[in-house]
């Protein structure tokens, strides 16, 4: 990775013109090569340095390239600090402890404890305990210079502090194997689930420490505790219950805030995603809404991060209940220029896409949307496994489509692609289907013929009570549909 490269890549307009800005803040505009490298960065799609060399210097020794590189690095991140130091009350905390170091080493400390009373009425209002012992350990070094500082007040504040650190910490080190189980694994083995033993028994004893009851940051880690139980149990009646009791209370006291905005459109998109997998689709886009209005709080603070998810709750409940306007929505999400950073949006499109036009019947424009699929450059990136789940959904549409030659050779190919695939034993009902699919084809009558009903049968017994999230179309569905 080209951090240079990364940096550029994610600035604003706004932000480039106020680097520009800042570049040239003592009017030196002749040969800035610093602002050329950036303009050259960011119109080429590559991080090409022997490219962007040759462009800069022509030949020669190329330190003074890599030079370059390093100082635009430095100016970039000190303007993007200038520019946003007062973006939020978190950033705006370093920025206060920043000025009562450089106050302190100037011998000035009566500005630099000026400094410090406000970083630390700032960071116990934000209850951020980890910057407050550092504040407090500020001020215990302070009180060797001013005799106004009682070093024992704040000894006192920082060992309070510490015993309420500690536990936050225990919280977040739990909350932290949650999440990496989460992102690598699906299905939970001897280990996650003492996981889960300790997760249940440490909520319990914090919700029984009277020192934390009353800690809005403290609610918010318990919060997270449960619903990611919840969630890796797969228990969304529960979830659903306690994201809506708990968002009614946060909602009551007015614990959320400009802070934590982004952990309250977290719980607003858990809501609807609960909701829609307990079939209330009504509701569930009653709170897509609410996500949305939230959304656009603050300025539309984290506007862009959540998108795909407001977007996915659209598609997902109105695939349910109106296939033509989740067409609708996609498409329109096809023009929406924001979404092109977000990694994998268009494999969503253009499966759901491919999904949608199958439940309409229109199987012609179903595999349009899985050739454009194919064609993406993510698509090449994605995992084997959901590479093999949608080669499995294009022969149930071809196998629509009636074109029994094609479907023989693109099985046969998709055979010979994922042959170790087909080998592992979670993919037998894969396996299965796909024999009687090809069975099927040349049967007269197809999967309603009569050699075929007790192979059926057998195969909806089997695999009625499987999970059925990973099918692209679910299957045992689609069988019912079409011996119907």
């Amino acid at each position: 990775m080209d951090i240079l490269f990364e940096i550029a890549d994610s600035m604003s307009k706004e932000e480039l013109r106020f680097y520009k800005v800042f570049a040239l803040r003592q009017g030196q505009s002749d040969d800035r090569k610093d602002l050329r490298l950036l303009d050259l960065i960011r119109q080429s799609q590559d991080a090409d340095d022997e490219k962007l060399f040759i462009k800069l210097y022509g030949a020669g020794d190329k330190n003074a390239y890599y030079r370059l590189k390093g100082r635009l690095i430095d100016d970039l991140n000190r303007c993007l600090f200038l520019q946003h130091y007062d973006a939020d009350d978190g950033l705006y905390l370093y920025h206060l402890m920043m000025i009562t170091r450089i106050y302190a080493s100037r011998n000035r400390h009566q500005l630099a404890l000026h400094f410090l009373k406000k970083a630390e009425n700032r960071a116990a209002k934000l209850e951020n305990n980890e910057l407050l012992d550092i504040i407090y350990g500020e001020f215990i070094q302070l009180s060797h210079q001013l005799l106004t500082i009682n070093p024992e007040t704040y000894i006192e504040k920082r060992k309070n502090n510490s015993e309420n650190l500690a536990r936050l910490r225990q919280m977040d080190d739990l909350l932290a194997m949650v999440s990496y189980r989460l992102k690598v694994t699906q299905n939970f083995g001897d280990a996650e689930n003492s996981l889960l033993e300790i997760l249940e028994s440490t909520t319990q004893q914090f919700n029984l420490d009277e020192k934390l009851r009353n800690s809005a940051r403290f609610r918010f880690k318990i919060y997270s505790l449960v619903s990611q139980l919840l969630l890796q149990r797969k228990d969304f009646q529960n979830l659903e219950s306690y994201l809506l009791k708990t968002y009614r209370e946060f909602s009551d006291e007015q614990l959320f805030n400009r802070n934590n905005h982004d952990t309250k459109l977290q719980m607003l998109t858990y809501i609807v995603n609960s909701l829609f997998k307990n079939n209330k689709v009504k509701q569930s886009l009653e709170f897509a809404e609410a996500l949305h209005k939230a959304m656009q709080e603050y300025q539309h603070l984290h506007y862009e991060r959540f998108e795909i998810f407001y977007y996915n709750a659209l598609v997902n409940n109105y695939s349910t209940s109106d296939v033509e306007e989740a067409i609708r929505i996609l498409l329109e999400m096809q023009e929406n220029k924001r979404l092109i950073r977000m990694p994998f949006y268009e494999m969503f499109i253009y499966l759901n896409l491919a999904t949608s036009y199958f439940d309409l019947g229109q199987f012609s424009q179903a595999i349009r949307s899985l050739n454009r699929l194919y064609l993406l450059e993510n698509y090449k990136k994605a995992d084997i496994t959901l590479k093999f789940k949608i080669a499995v959904a294009e022969l149930m549409i071809r196998f629509e489509l009636a074109d029994m030659d094609f479907w023989n050779y693109r099985h046969e190919q998709i055979c010979r692609d994922f042959k170790t695939i087909l080998s592992h034993p979670a993919n037998l009902k894969e396996v299965e289907l796909l024999h009687l699919l090809q069975e099927a084809t040349s049967l007269h009558g197809g999967l309603k013929h009569r050699n075929l009903q007790k192979k059926l049968l057998a195969f909806k017994s089997r695999w009625l009570g499987d999970d059925h999230e990973d099918e692209i179309i679910k299957y045992i569905n689609w069988l019912n549909d079409s011996i119907q």
